[in-house]
């Protein structure tokens, strides 16, 4: 018993993914032929119709499949529209933030990333680096918290309130001696974000390191992403602090315009 208890757990996992490789696949199939009935769908799967009918079933209700009529052919849903249109969001803002990013770093002597939310992180997903760079630090692809760091900040207060409210639930993890970890000082703070246009953090993620970010937004004027300039502590004195905020927001709307926001 025991050991016939063990095959099957063992065949769980495989049972799963195999259920997801058949999913992928359908969803494959309506993209190729537009629509598909039950019967075409298990004919290609190669398995019985019952389980192409439970596989329809689970992705109808996740949105990613339709049906034109009770009893009607399959085709791809609305939900596949949303998934391919923040991978579009994340591809476009890299491809058109490249020049923005490698001139604001040549401009400033210093690195420049842009990163976009996802879920509960700011994840980098474009880096330039300037002749004046110190670090061969790489941020591209690092997942950074949301309120230690410029980008984080930038990206967090546009979001919808129930968004900002998960977050500062959270506890707040202190990264450095001078992490903002009260959720009513970085509310406060992501009331000033909005207010100036910019997010600045000093010395919140690391020691030594100062940073400042501004939003991006798509055509309807919706935030996202962060364009961020991080500085040695020791070359941002305030003086410096207003020049990079400036230069920082321009790209940040000059990326904007690219991605069809009327600035």
């Amino acid at each position: 018993m025991a050991g016939r208890a063990a095959e099957k757990a063992a065949k769980g996992p495989v049972s799963a993914v195999r259920s997801v490789d058949r999913a992928v696949t359908v969803l494959e199939i309506l993209a190729r032929h537009g629509e598909a009935g039950v019967t075409e769908v298990a004919d290609e799967l190669g398995v019985h119709k019952s389980t192409a009918f439970r596989l329809l079933g689970v992705l109808e209700n996740r949105g990613l499949v339709a049906q034109e009529q009770e009893r009607g052919k399959y085709y791809l849903g609305a939900g596949v529209l949303r998934l391919a249109g923040a991978a579009a969001v994340r591809l476009d803002i890299s491809q058109e933030g490249a020049a923005v990013c490698r001139d604001l770093a040549d401009e400033l002597g210093e690195t420049v990333n842009i990163a976009v939310l996802d879920n509960n992180a700011a994840v980098n997903i474009m880096q330039a680096r300037g002749p004046a760079s110190v670090t061969a630090q790489n941020w591209l692809g690092r997942r950074t918290p949301l309120h230690a760091t410029s980008s984080g900040k930038a990206l967090l207060a546009y979001q919808p309130e129930p968004v900002q409210q998960a977050v500062l639930e959270r506890k707040l993890a202190r990264l450095t001696e001078r992490t903002v970890t009260s959720a009513a000082a970085l509310r406060r703070e992501l009331a000033e974000v909005v207010e100036r246009g910019f997010a600045v953090a000093i010395e919140e993620l690391e020691l030594g390191l100062r940073a400042v970010a501004a939003p991006v937004r798509a055509h309807d004027g919706a935030v996202i992403g962060a364009l961020s300039v991080s500085v040695p502590a020791y070359r941002l004195a305030e003086e410096r602090l207003t020049e990079v905020v400036k230069r920082t927001v321009a790209a940040a709307e000059e990326l904007s315009r690219r991605m069809g926001y009327a600035c």
